[in-house]
Formats: structure tokens, sequence, C-alpha cells
């Protein structure tokens, strides 16, 4: 294609412009042949390439059955003749490919370098399918456990959900295949999404749904970002200017493509007007309805042109950077998987270190449960994966335990949905004449994904019952837990260790078994709080809201900062994860003890392993700031990183903060501010486990909120710039020294309970104006 982008735009239609801002068919972008414009193909999903050759390679006509077949698709969906079932029995639609760890697993690692490994393979599997933009990663925050894509989100933390993003973005976009960082924003809901309207005050949505894409974009530079479909604080988000324009490419810099949600455009003219560049997929109604408006000259050829421009851009981007001929390592991808499965399993609990398992401490295990042959590995929806490789746990599990352990299986619970006391019985018998029994458990297959929320946080009945039932004739109860996001666990008393996999990809099983017997060391670490019950959980008194509108009214106390906000103690804290080895750390210390504005500082800390085995540790770096005007959050994880040490090795960990990490929103300024004062950090193992703490002094500039002439003499007193200006002119009124005007007000404030012009005018006989009061007030600047 040629590079005089702007040539080839002033040489097209309208007729043409419209076509390259829209779709063709599901997956490709238009081809204008006239101006020497090849399509580009691009596709889900978030953790597999899911690549449908019939719609995207054979041309075949489609309609929105096809993008509905797409969305309501399970992970449980029959593929082979003989009925398998689980996330291995998938549907036909799609090419096969590696089956990574879904967002909620492959967050759980911390580990930026394994996650920009995965990227580059992803990027890999792309270019052999030819396609070039991968329609991920989403990084909407968990804010309710009950969302239904809360298994494709990374955290209830926006730095850890950048972060992890960024790594998966550098990967694919270095490798030649652009990222569409989603849904921008506030999509923390399948209910209803297209309908409600997610109303957050900014603070909030500065402080915690925006800041994730923000820092996302910061480190990596996505290709495309793509709108949601819900609406926030009353405008649809693929139609918002102030998000789309303002907040994304005014105050970010962000000068990549904006494209819509499948469908989620509501009105194309206002959204292209709004910055959304590219409408997906192809609809003839937006393409008339564009071109109608373009005609009648509501859309000015500057806004018109420009997204032209971008989406030009793309495309050259795009086709400089296809690699014709490349071959996946398929194999290779699946040893990535498997590995990236053991960095993110989460071991929960390990009492009386009944792991790893010892040929010498127990010789026969009875592995029970459907997950163990059927096993769970992924959510439904647009972006489930055919698995081209697939590890069942139990296969795994006679593979490693080899000559040196019994194994013995029962499935206990043949069907999800349906007691079966025959089979429960036999698994009972098994798990009695063991010494250890693995039960593995989930949540139901299909209750995750596009088609709406989750309605509870319990394991499928039945496997609870097989928990309870084994639990009465074995102590030695391990579970092996599959889930799409938290789940309550009223069970936990039952069993003496508990393995986290979340939904862990096609090479969840070999992760497993490599943890269950100890060739692995468990290292990852929660991203969100586990809740005791789904009422204590934060969101949970405005779910899933009314009306239409769903009231985000916890504001910026989300996950962790809830449960210490409000003194409670979760089931298991965000950032926990234990280790078959311990950790100690000593030796905490800041490169400067008082920080400059603009400035930035390095924490560092030695980490050591002081057990026997060689393992992995995610070290957490939280920050509590002074009290100030504005509340703050007891504490915020503001960096981490993850650290491999062998039995007794010691390292250094340093971490960096910025200036903006001590930031804060502050609505009446509409801007970011630093309250100077002591401010603790804080090396954690969790986000309740502080390990060391230091204090650092901040030295900023005050910045004032704008007042009015009803707020209070207190308030004033507090704004010393205005204050000044008020004493000046009441001593002009009453011909009193400033000083003593000034002892006067700051002596009577907390006595007057009235607005500001009130208590000067009818308390103290001031005789001014409310124009001459708001004048001194806003200052200099307003009065020119």
């Amino acid at each position: 294609m040629k590079t005089d982008f702007h040539s080839i735009i002033a040489a097209m239609s309208a007729e043409d412009k419209v076509a390259l801002l829209s779709g063709s068919g599901l997956w490709r972008t238009a081809s204008l042949p006239q101006h020497g414009i090849e399509d580009i193909v691009m596709t889900d999903g978030t953790y597999g390439v899911r690549y449908s050759t019939s719609q995207i390679e054979q041309g075949e006509s489609w309609n929105i059955t096809d993008f509905l077949d797409v969305i309501a698709q399970s992970a449980g969906d029959v593929e082979h003749e003989d009925h398998k079932g689980g996330s291995e029995a998938l549907f036909t639609k799609s090419k096969p490919a590696t089956c990574f760890p879904n967002g909620s697993t492959l967050a759980c690692s911390w580990d930026i370098s394994l996650v920009y490994q995965m990227g580059a393979a992803l990027a890999q599997e792309c270019q052999e399918m030819g396609v070039g933009i991968l329609l991920g990663p989403g990084i909407n925050i968990r804010r309710t456990p009950l969302a239904g894509r809360g298994y494709e989100y990374y955290s209830e933390d926006p730095v850890v959900s950048g972060d992890i993003a960024a790594a998966l973005i550098n990967g694919l976009q270095d490798n030649g295949v652009g990222a569409s960082l989603k849904h921008f924003a506030a999509n923390n809901s399948e209910y209803r999404r297209t309908e409600m309207d997610s109303v957050i005050e900014e603070r909030a949505l500065r402080e915690i749904y925006l800041a994730g894409f923000k820092r996302a974009i910061e480190k990596s530079n996505p290709w495309t970002v793509m709108s949601s479909y819900n609406r926030l604080n009353g405008v649809q988000t693929s139609q918002d200017s102030w998000l789309l324009t303002d907040v994304l490419r005014n105050e970010w810099q962000y000068d990549g493509l904006v494209m819509s949600d499948w469908y989620g455009i509501k009105d194309r003219p206002a959204s292209l007007l709004a910055g959304n560049d590219l409408a997906m997929p192809e609809t003839q109604l937006d393409k008339k309805d564009l071109l109608a408006a373009i005609n009648r000259g509501e859309i000015p050829a500057e806004v018109l042109d420009t997204a032209c421009l971008r989406m030009l851009t793309l495309i050259d981007k795009v086709q400089r950077h296809r690699k014709p001929g490349s071959k996946a390592d398929y194999r290779q991808h699946h040893q990535l998987a498997q590995r990236l499965a053991a960095e993110s399993i989460v071991l929960l609990k390990n009492e009386d270190a009944i792991l790893p398992l010892q040929k010498g401490k127990q010789r026969t295990l009875a592995i029970l449960g459907k997950p163990a042959q059927e096993p769970v590995i992924q959510g439904s929806g647009c972006a489930t994966t055919v698995p081209y490789m697939l590890d069942r746990p139990l296969d795994e599990i006679f593979e490693v335990a080899g000559s040196d352990f019994n194994v013995e299986y029962a499935v206990g619970t043949p069907e999800d949905n349906a007691s079966d006391p025959q089979a429960l019985a036999q698994a009972v018998e098994v798990a009695k004449n063991a010494d250890v029994a693995i039960v593995f458990v989930s949540t139901a297959i299909g209750e995750d994904g596009e088609n709406g929320d989750r309605q509870d946080l319990n394991i499928l009945p039945a496997h609870e019952a097989l928990i309870r039932a084994v639990a009465q004739q074995q102590p030695n109860l391990i579970v092996v837990l599959a889930n799409s996001d938290a789940v309550v666990m009223p069970w936990l008393s039952d069993c003496k260790a508990l393995l986290e996999t979340h939904f862990g990809g096609q090479g969840m099983g070999r992760a497993v078994a490599d943890i269950l017997f100890g060739r692995a060391n468990p290292c990852g670490k929660l991203t969100v709080t586990v809740p005791n019950t789904l009422e204590e959980t934060p969101a949970w008194l405005n779910y899933p809201g009314e009306n239409l509108r769903h009231h985000y009214s916890e504001g910026l106390y989300v996950g962790y900062r809830y449960y210490d906000r409000r003194r409670l103690t979760p089931l298991f804290p965000f950032g926990f994860g234990l280790s078959y080895t311990t950790f100690d750390y000593s030796g905490l210390t800041t490169s400067v003890s008082e920080l400059e504005e603009g400035k930035s500082l390095t924490v560092s800390v030695d980490v050591t392993n002081s057990g026997k085995m060689a393992g992995k540790e995610v070290v957490q770096l939280y920050l509590s700031a002074p009290a100030g005007e504005l509340a703050r959050e007891e504490k915020a994880l503001k960096a981490f990183a993850k650290v491999h040490l062998d039995a007794g090795e010691t390292q250094t960990v340093t971490l960096e903060l910025n200036w903006q990490d001590f930031a804060c929103y502050h609505p009446g300024i509409g801007g970011w501010i630093v309250d100077s004062g002591e401010y603790q950090l804080h090396i954690a193992r969790s986000s309740r486990d502080m390990t060391l703490s230091t204090a650092i002094a901040v030295r900023a500039t005050p910045r004032y909120a704008p007042l009015k002439i009803d707020n209070s003499l207190t308030q004033l007193i507090g704004n010393p710039p205005a204050f000044a200006r008020v004493v000046t002119l009441v001593a002009s009124k009453n011909g009193l020294p400033e000083q003593q005007v000034r002892e006067k007000l700051c002596a009577i404030a907390p006595d007057l309970v009235f607005g500001l012009f009130i208590s000067l005018t009818e308390f103290l006989t001031i005789d001014i104006t409310r124009q001459e009061l708001a004048n001194a007030l806003a200052g200099p600047a307003a009065q020119q």
C-alpha cells in the first residue's frame, strides 16, 4: 500500500471513506483495490486465537446467527463422536490453537516476562493464520465475582491489570501482531450489558476503572483500543467524546485506532464524532447512516479524514509486519502453557504440609471427580479456544507418579447437575482405602460468558457433596478447584490442601501433577480478594442495578481496598499464595528519604529463600498516604516483582515509584494532586501481610479546589491564598488592619455554621456584594 495516506484520502469518495471505517463481514476490514487498500483480519481472543475458517477464509454468508453462535458457545460443547464433555470437547467452528491460561489464572503468575512470552506465542499463531489484530487483552476491573466475563480479566487492582496487559501487548506487537485493549470502559458486568449505565463518580473512575487502561497504554501503546457495550454516566461509551477524545487522546496522548465492540454502535455518526474510528462488524444500516450524515454536512471533513488516516496507518502497520509462511511451534507453545499454568496456580491451603506428595509418606492415592478426566480449562463465549493439545490431570498424575505410588480413580460425579449415589459410594470407598484423596471440582460449565452473570459463588452442588462425603472417611483430602472467579468455600475445613487453578488452559493438567508431586513449587498469588460470602462483597448492595442504572456506590473501595476500609477479614486476601518453601525479607531501603516534586524513587529489599526448596516469591509494594482533604484507601498496591531464589539464596529486589504513584484525583480541582506529608511504604507478601515498612517525606506544591460564597469560613482558612484575598477585601471594607481581621476570622470560624457570604454580611456586618466576594475567592485570573 502507498504510504502517502493524505493523497489516498484525498482521492477517496465519501462512500469509500464510509467503507474504510466499517468492517467487511464479521472479521475483516474493507478492501478498496482502487486505492491500493487491502483488508486485514482480526479475531478473538484474550488467551487463544479463535480462528473461524468458514467465516474468515471461505467467504460463507453470515448473519446475526453466526455472531450469536460465537458468543453463546459453551466450553462444554461436544465435538467428538465419543461425546467427551468438559472443555476438551469444543465446537467445530474454529481451528485448533493453544489455549493458554485464562486471564483470571494468568494474572496470578504476576510474571511480566512470562506473560510477554505468551504474547509472542500468540503472535506466532496469528501470523500462521494470517491474523493481523488479536482482540485482546481485556482488562476490566473484577469488581464483582459474579461478572460473566471475569475469567477473561486480570484483577481487582489496576496496577496488576495494567502491567500484565502491557506485557501481553508488547509480546504480541513486538512480533508483528496488533492488540486491541478492551473493553473501554467500565464493562464490569454482563447483566444487560448493552443497556446498563455504569454510574461511577469521577474519582473512582479515574483511580480504579480507567487507571489500568492508562497504565497499559503508557507501557505498550496498543495498536487499537476497543470501546465497550455499556453506557458510562449516561453516555454510550462508543459515542462518548469525553472518554474517547478528552481522556484517551487529549490527556493520555493515545494516537492509535479506536474500534467498537461487535455491534456495539448505537449511533454511527455520533460514534465517529466522539472518536470511535472503526465500526465492527459490517452493518449496512450504520454505513447508510454515516454516509447520509456526511452528505448532510454533519461530519466535519477533518474528523472523517482523521479517522481514515488512523485506519490507513493501522492497515499499513499490519501489512508491514506480516510474516507469510510462518509456522507456529504448537508443541513448544503447549510447554509454555504448562509453565504458565504452573506459575499461576495458587496454593491456598496446605495443612500439615500434606503437599508435596512424598513416596515414603503416602503410597496409595485416590483421584476423584469428573474434572480429573475431563478438565475444565476455560470459560465460555467469544474467547473460547479449541485447544491444540490437552493435558488430562488424571493422565498426568499417572505419568508423574510412576511406580512410586498406587493411583486409583473414581468419577464420583458422572453428571454435573445430578447426584449418582452409586458413583458417590464407589468414590468414598476408593478414598477410604487410600492414604490421600485428591478431589477435582469446578463451577458449572457454561455459567461464565457473555450471556449473563453468574447466579451465585458456589461450586457445583454435586462436587461439594463429593467433598463432604469423602471427608467423612478420609481426613487427608486435597481439593483441586477450577473456576472463573472467586467462590465461597463452606467446605474449606473438610480439606487439608487446596489448589486454585481458576481456568488454567490446556496445560493445567500437567501443571497440577507437577505441583502435587513437588516437581514444581507453587508460586501463584491471588489477584482478587476471596470473600467469605457473596453478601460481603463490595458491590453486593447495588448489584446488578435497577432502571438500567448500576451505581458503583463503593467508590474507589474495590476489592482489598473495601475489606481494609471496613476492617473485614476475607477468606483469602489479595496477593495471597503459599509455597513449599519460605521467604524472609530484610534490609528495606529507599533511594531518598524526602521526595521532591515530580521526582521518582527506588525501594530496595533483600529477599532470602530460607527453606529447602527453590521457589519464586512475588514481592509486593503498597503505599499508605497521610490524612488529607480527600479520603484515601488504607493502602494501595503500587509495584511488584517476581523473583526466583534457590534454597538459601538472597537477592535484592528493587522497585520504582514515580510521582504519579503518590497522587489521587481531585474532582473539585479537575486534576491529580499530591499531598505533602509522610507516606508509608510497605513490603508485603499479600495485602494483609506487611513484612517491612518505612516512611518517606513528600513535599508537594499545594493545590486548592475553587471556593464558592456558600463555603464555610473554616474551608476558606484552609485555602491560604484565597483567605489572604478575602482578608484584604474585608480590611478594605471595615478599615481594620489585615492581621487583626485575620485573627478575628480564625477565632470565630469554628462557631460559624453558615455560608461564607452570610457569615461576613449578617454576622460581621461587612458591606460586600456577592460578586466582590466571588472575585476575591476566585483570584486575579477570574477578574481579568
